[in-house]
């Protein structure tokens, strides 16, 4: 018996992973694919004609990243349950709006118009019953400083170069999201409680926790 079938997960289950830069969503995306036999979604950050941009100037290409980043995001969405599910997302699409665009917004890097805008579309896109919302959001945490240690040691070149009053605004933002998240149910995970790089067998524990969240979601409808 695989880990799937022991822990009893629907084998088209779609899991997003979220949380801030530095938490190891891509490692624990790689980590439960693997497991589970699942396939991946990953931001595809290389082909992204903004982000450059945008790290040069918010003010300027905020609105445009955000809509790139909504129109992509709904896409692959669209593309992963119309492929029969069986995905691990790294990154959701609520994240955006629920943090990125509202801080542009409130730090005055992003016009109120163009911020309004960009929420009517998300809530007549994404917050309706016919959006395909995933089954299970696990939410990545810990504490500020070793996550910016993270960004510094293994972030990408645009990231390394941001100040670190940025990510401690951001970090500070996940928190307060993820208290008022309520789109599909959420499991959330401490970094310091598991150690994937070094002992990749704790994903099994990982695992059961998750289908102990799908079953007591069940148990709910």
């Amino acid at each position: 018996m695989n880990l799937r079938e022991k822990y009893g997960i629907p084998q088209d289950a779609v899991i997003t992973i979220a949380g801030t830069v530095g938490v190891g969503k891509s490692t624990m995306t790689n980590a439960l694919a693997n497991a589970l036999g699942f396939n991946t979604s990953f931001e595809n950050v290389d082909e992204n004609p903004y982000l450059d941009r945008f790290y040069d100037d918010f003010k300027k290409w905020s609105f445009h990243l955000q809509i790139y980043f909504l129109a992509e995001r709904f896409k692959e969405q669209k593309r992963i349950f119309e492929s029969g599910g069986g995905f691990i997302q790294d990154r959701s699409i609520y994240e955006d709006t629920g943090i990125f665009a509202k801080m542009h917004m409130e730090e005055g890097t992003m016009d109120p118009v163009d911020y309004n805008t960009y929420t009517d579309l998300f809530e007549a896109m994404v917050m309706t019953p016919y959006f395909p919302h995933p089954n299970l959001l696990i939410y990545l945490e810990g504490p500020l400083d070793g996550i910016i240690a993270r960004v510094q040691e293994r972030g990408r070149p645009m990231e390394q170069q941001t100040p670190i009053t940025y990510w401690e605004e951001m970090y500070n933002r996940y928190e307060k999201w993820i208290e008022s998240f309520d789109a599909c149910p959420v499991l959330r995970l401490d970094i310091n409680e598991y150690d994937l790089m070094g002992n990749p067998e704790e994903i099994e524990s990982i695992i059961e926790r998750i289908g102990q969240s799908l079953e007591q979601r069940t148990l709910l409808k």
